[in-house]
């Protein structure tokens, strides 16, 4: 009698592949061809065929491979021969139907005496099962996969991508099929980037939204684009000079959108977010901190990676230096400004904050009047600026001079270097230890 662990067969059929792909998924079981529904013992005319067919069906209509778990033979039943297939449970489910996928349609497993499509719960509660809590490890649901962006990013950059390194690459499992990670690389990847700018410095109007889709790597490439359009260039005049400065040091947009790229949790949906305002441009990525660490171990650049195969690609692609160093450089961009990156973690997020350099503030005069910084303010309200610094010091630097004004590293140096050659400043040490007192100039105002 038929039940979960049996299943008769009158004669080879078709549908025999869906009974080994449950019993593979499910208990193991046995299948019998040559005996009716109701059990009624017929045999089977040409045993040799039915058991070729049958072992060439199995090995070509299943993935990934089940045929150590499965083992083919002849009974005799009152005197009439029967094909029996043996099914054990296998160690690499979810076993699914090629062509079908890892979805409901291609994926059986036994309910009753029945094969019936799996659930997308059960699938993944099988991959989980077998392929470890590590996403970008397991087995991606879809395998029907291109890879023709990652082709053309890799040939960019001078990498070979061809089958034997998307083994070497953990693209392509043990069992070989697509594992998350080459999911992530493909044409179908189903994780977005959405951008967004605003005007001025709240979410309430929008200028300009997008949604980029595709392999993560041609997102990368678009998304850097799309920001670096609003990365403007200003020009600021020093006597003679001309210092040219960006909103936004390219090597910390870079790094930012590196960071949210590689580090999110891609085992949760959800889109990676860039919003664009006047004053700053924020990176929100899903996924916190790894487990066991804290925010004080990655401000100094301790550097544990969720997903570490992905990272590593990367790194081959010399998209990134080295691991860990990416909060520690956009830092180091901001060193000389006058504000500096945020970052905020949240137990399912991660936000870094990068502030325009640019941004129009503004800075108080000796009388208390505050004027604002832009083009028209003159070189000599600028001094008087920085001279008014020593109503409550006997020196300064040029991080108080940048602090004060808003200004670039370099516009700084040029303007305390005229107002040293004026005599209204005097240059003290050297190196780090440079100050500025009053000179006779400065002394007399």
């Amino acid at each position: 009698m038929e039940s979960k662990t049996v299943e008769y067969k009158r004669e080879f059929t078709d549908a025999i592949k869906y009974a080994v792909t449950a019993f593979a998924n499910t208990d193991g079981g046995k299948i019998y061809i040559g005996i009716e529904d109701n059990g009624n013992i017929c045999g089977v005319d040409d045993v040799d065929m039915t058991l070729l067919r049958t072992t060439n069906m199995i090995r070509d209509a299943i993935r990934p491979d089940v045929t150590m778990f499965v083992e083919c033979g002849v009974s005799e039943m009152d005197g009439k021969q029967v094909v029996e297939i043996s099914v054990l449970r296998g160690t690499a489910r979810p076993y699914y139907l090629a062509g079908k996928g890892i979805r409901p349609e291609g994926v059986y497993i036994r309910q009753g005496a029945s094969s019936v499509p799996a659930s997308e719960s059960v699938i993944l509660d099988m991959i989980k099962e077998t392929g470890g809590d590590r996403y970008e490890n397991a087995r991606a649901l879809n395998q029907q996969l291109s890879f023709k962006a990652a082709s053309t990013f890799f040939q960019k950059k001078d990498v070979e991508f061809g089958n034997s390194q998307m083994i070497t690459l953990h693209l392509v499992g043990e069992d070989a099929t697509y594992t998350n990670l080459a999911l992530l690389l493909s044409d179908q990847c189903p994780h977005t980037i959405k951008l967004a700018v605003f005007e001025g410095s709240k979410k309430t109007v929008f200028k300009d939204r997008k949604e980029l889709t595709g392999s993560l790597l041609e997102q990368l490439d678009m998304a850097y684009s799309y920001i670096d359009q609003f990365n403007h260039t200003h020009a600021e005049f020093v006597g003679l000079n001309r210092i040219d400065q960006r909103d936004y040091p390219p090597e910390a947009l870079r790094e930012a959108l590196l960071n949210a790229i590689v580090h999110r949790d891609y085992s949760v949906s959800g889109p990676t977010l860039i919003s664009i305002f006047d004053d700053r441009i924020e990176f929100v990525s899903i996924g916190g901190l790894v487990r066991g660490i804290t925010f004080d171990d990655i401000m100094l650049g301790v550097s544990v990676l969720r997903n570490e195969y992905l990272a590593n690609i990367f790194y081959r692609l010399r998209l990134i230096e080295a691991y860990g160093t990416g909060i520690l450089k956009i830092n180091e961009c901001y060193t000389d400004a006058a504000e500096k990156p945020k970052i905020d973690v949240s137990d399912h997020a991660f936000k870094i904050t990068l502030p325009n350099i640019n941004f129009k503030r503004s800075f108080v005069l000796p009388q208390g009047q505050n004027v604002p910084q832009k083009a028209s303010v003159s070189r000599e309200d600028r001094q008087k600026a920085v001279m008014s610094l020593f109503e409550t010091r006997e020196s300064i630097t040029r991080r108080d001079v940048q602090g004060l004004l808003g200004v670039s590293q370099a516009s700084a140096i040029l303007l305390l270097r005229d107002m040293v050659s004026s005599g209204r400043l005097i240059k003290v040490g050297n190196s780090k230890n440079l100050c500025y007192i009053q000179g006779p100039a400065g002394m007399d105002e």
